[in-house]
């Protein structure tokens, strides 16, 4: 009986988790909407970002090209919790901060080597079908960037 309780409890923790991350607005596949974008000379871009739920967790995909055309490839996974997590495949960062503000914003810190080279904002539009993300920070050369790009849901 005890086996049959600590299932039951574990499996309906693992979809409760997976039912919060489901009505996540930030989760599913974003494509960049470029014309609907700005970019500083020389930023890079990000072109198709992926959220997607990992237990209790959120894995996040990053496919783009770099400031020099580049192509780019990175993954995070880690909480919404402002804490660092993690990035493989960024050569200019090793760690990302999420922090969820509310149903529809994130908050977010990029750092290399401890040192934070970004901050930046995502918010999802009421209507889930798009999303503008405002970043601010140093390229790979040392150069101030700001970056305002709007990704549609696909």
């Amino acid at each position: 009986m005890n086996a049959r309780a600590t299932i039951l409890t574990l499996a309906v923790g693992f979809a409760g988790a997976a039912l919060a991350h489901a009505e996540d607005p930030n989760m599913g596949t974003w494509k960049l909407n470029e014309a609907k974008s700005k970019f500083s000379a020389g930023a890079p871009k990000n072109t198709l970002v992926t959220y997607e739920a990992v237990g209790d967790s959120a894995k996040i995909v990053v496919v783009g090209v770099d400031g020099e055309g580049k192509p780019t490839h990175s993954e995070w996974t880690g909480k919404f919790d402002g804490k660092d997590y993690a990035v493989t495949g960024d050569a200019t960062s090793d760690t990302r901060a999420y922090t969820k503000v509310d149903d529809h914003t994130l908050d977010f810190t990029v750092k290399n080597k401890g040192k934070v080279t970004a901050t930046g904002k995502v918010v999802v539009s009421a209507d889930g079908k798009s999303r503008t993300v405002t970043v601010t920070g140093t390229d790979s050369k040392g150069n101030k960037m700001r970056t305002s790009s709007v990704f549609d849901k696909q």
